[in-house]
């Protein structure tokens, strides 16, 4: 079995991706051994209507995803009346988490609003995941220069919320060294694999954070699902942490949410 946790639904707003339906989405997750993935909707980027979002991600992962798709609802707290979006992904869907996108909707972790939605998802216990980039820099419109997210602030906002748990998305292209340390120094915060490179990385990876602590993700239909699946092939994990990683990581953190 395999728990992927990073899947996005609907259209990249720059161009046609293959199986960016979801019927096809489903199709190829479920021919390669894909038995749980936690989505969330391309359209929370750009899109105001953040409710709308969320009704449609849930709409189709109810209704073509079922036993498959866990919806992950989008939070824009640069909106008026985001908190009522994080109750009703909560109460009204019974969404397990949030999914945010700081660059794309312009604040830093450290504003104030920020920390509200950290208490909020720690109080209702649902687990939150950042994305830290979409895509390449190279790749990017010029109209739509993107930075990173900016994760200084992070572990003093973690630290206020003990038990919250935190996965970075699409982080791996950037983190490493000292400041990817600074952040896995809290056990409930996790990386996904999705734009880790070279061979072997995965076992390079444990050599700086411990494998509890890494998740499988794909960052599918973006990119190729078969490239997170050849990871694990090119590094010499053993069955046991395989089976850590592809699974039981992500049901132990995020199953009672």
């Amino acid at each position: 079995m395999i728990c992927d946790v990073n899947v996005y639904l609907s259209r990249w707003p720059f161009r046609r991706l293959p199986c960016d339906s979801t019927p096809e989405l489903v199709s190829k997750l479920k021919r390669n051994q894909i038995t749980r993935a936690y989505a969330g909707s391309f359209d929370g980027l750009l899109h105001k209507d953040i409710r709308a979002v969320n009704q449609r991600l849930y709409d189709d992962c109810k209704s073509q995803g079922a036993n498959l798709l866990t919806p992950v609802g989008s939070i824009n707290p640069t909106l008026p009346g985001w908190e009522d979006d994080v109750i009703t992904c909560h109460e009204q869907w019974k969404m397990p988490g949030i999914r945010l996108h700081p660059n794309y909707h312009e604040y830093e972790l450290s504003s104030p609003a920020a920390k509200k939605l950290f208490a909020m998802a720690a109080e209702r216990e649902m687990f939150i995941q950042i994305a830290m980039r979409m895509e390449d820099d190279r790749t990017q419109h010029k109209l739509m220069r993107i930075p990173d997210v900016n994760f200084e602030s992070l572990p003093g906002l973690m630290k206020e919320q003990d038990g919250l748990q935190v996965t970075i998305l699409n982080g791996m292209k950037s983190l490493r060294g000292a400041s990817l340390t600074r952040l896995t120094e809290n056990p409930n915060l996790t990386i996904e694999i999705a734009m880790l490179e070279g061979v072997g990385g995965i076992e390079n990876l444990m050599q700086q954070v411990p494998y509890e602590q890494i998740l499988f993700g794909s960052y599918f239909p973006f990119f190729y699902l078969e490239s997170s699946l050849n990871k694990l092939k090119e590094s010499q994990l053993g069955m046991e942490i395989e089976k850590q990683i592809t699974w039981e990581n992500a049901q132990t953190r995020f199953a009672n949410t």
